[in-house]
């Protein structure tokens, strides 16, 4: 365990804080003794004996008996009680809503998910189906509707946070200034939050993928869609009105300059994401035919970025001129904050043949360059970084109001 930081204040707001301090350390630990509590807090020993006391009394908490001695007296051993509650993060996107449930430690219970083919897509469709795989979740584990503490949800769009509106969202039906909070709100009886969703896989790859040991980093996302998720200080950065990392909107001299429209895609999207690339590919196979040229064979973004792996000629220009662009961009926000790390996501940022590519665009560059990898967490890192949201608020929720 690592030492946490003492607030200083009131002795209400002292009791608090120590009080959510431990709860984090026990779920962080899944069991320990009030002596490695002590070390890890700083706390004196009665004062952790005294939270303890309260966090038994409200059931958060159990012990598990003595533990090994290392020459004195065994010490007793405690842990929380992941198992009172949980925790469930969604996933909606173009094509389905994804869901994984863990417990109140974050420990995986179950990953499902819904198809939208042929489903009705608005706001009030898409909340009900959330319902609706939510209370199936809990009958497949006999959970009851009260265990649900927490309900964090990832969109592909600009999302108010505070007031948990999703401003638009362009593949969906009628998806513009929504109140998803709201909405979900009639289905759920827990805290709720919206959040955008490459926000989220930024989370996620914190918590437990390729940026763990970074305060600071950006995770550039590029696939269906082009954005980016900004951690600063170990906090998610965004912006004065929710829209930071909204970089398909970004005029760069390798790209038209087209004033940005929040309810149209943004020329980054024309050029960066798979059908972009798909799009210059079939161009080029066309060229190819009127040289009289032999054609090559049909594929998708994924076929695309192999070939160039392999030294197609057409496929490796195609590649490299959008790894030019994807090293502008990574100097522009290289520049700008100086992150210590920046991930390439989605299934073209990911790519080795990409990431290769725009490493050895940056090779010249003098200064600000920061590592560049590739995110590590792939189709579940929004719905990882919805666990890890949902693991911060959990001790708020279950300490009991007495104890402040």
């Amino acid at each position: 365990m690592k030492r946490e930081p003492i607030a200083v204040g009131r002795p209400s707001l002292l009791r608090r804080t120590n009080a959510l301090t431990i709860l984090k350390l026990l779920r962080e630990a899944g069991s320990c003794s009030r002596a490695d509590l002590v070390r890890a807090s700083g706390m004196s020993a009665p004062t952790v004996t005294n939270v303890v006391s309260d966090l038994l009394a409200a059931n958060l908490i159990k012990p598990l008996g003595e533990g090994e001695s290392s020459g004195g007296r065994p010490p007793d051993i405690i842990r929380f009680k992941s198992e009172r509650g949980c925790i469930l993060g969604v996933q909606i996107s173009a094509n389905g809503i994804s869901f994984l449930l863990t417990d109140l430690s974050g420990e995986e219970s179950d990953i499902s998910h819904v198809s939208l083919d042929g489903q009705k897509t608005n706001p009030e469709a898409i909340c009900g189906l959330i319902g609706d795989e939510i209370r199936r979740l809990f009958r497949k584990h006999k959970k009851a509707r009260e265990q649900l503490l927490a309900l964090v949800v990832g969109v592909p769009a600009i999302t108010n946070v505070e007031e948990g509106i999703v401003l638009s969202i362009s593949t969906l039906e009628n998806w513009r200034s929504v109140p998803l909070r709201r909405l979900l709100s009639n289905h759920v009886d827990c805290l709720v939050i919206i959040e955008n969703d490459t926000n989220l896989a930024a989370v996620g790859e914190r918590h437990r993928g390729a940026a763990r040991t970074e305060q600071t980093f950006i995770l550039i996302d590029i696939g269906a869609n082009v954005s980016a998720g900004i951690v600063l200080e170990g906090k998610l950065h965004h912006g004065a009105q929710w829209s930071a990392g909204e970089i398909a909107y970004l005029r760069l001299p390798r790209v038209l300059r087209k004033q940005p429209a929040l309810h149209e895609f943004g020329e980054l999207e024309s050029v960066l994401t798979s059908s972009g690339i798909l799009k210059s590919w079939n161009e080029a196979i066309v060229k190819s035919r009127q040289a009289s040229a032999p054609a090559p064979k049909q594929t998708d973004a994924q076929g695309i970025l192999n070939l160039a792996q392999t030294g197609d000629p057409i496929a490796r220009k195609i590649i490299l001129h959008r790894a030019g662009i994807v090293a502008d961009v990574i100097v522009n926000l290289a520049l700008v904050l100086n992150p210590g790390l920046i991930l390439l996501g989605g299934k073209v940022g990911s790519h080795p043949t990409l990431l290769s590519l725009v490493s050895k665009e940056l090779e010249h560059s003098e200064f600000a360059v920061p590592k560049i990898a590739a995110a590590s967490l792939g189709e579940f890192a929004v719905l990882w970084g919805a666990i890890a949201l949902a693991l911060e608020a959990i001790p708020s929720l279950l300490l009991p109001q007495s104890i402040s």
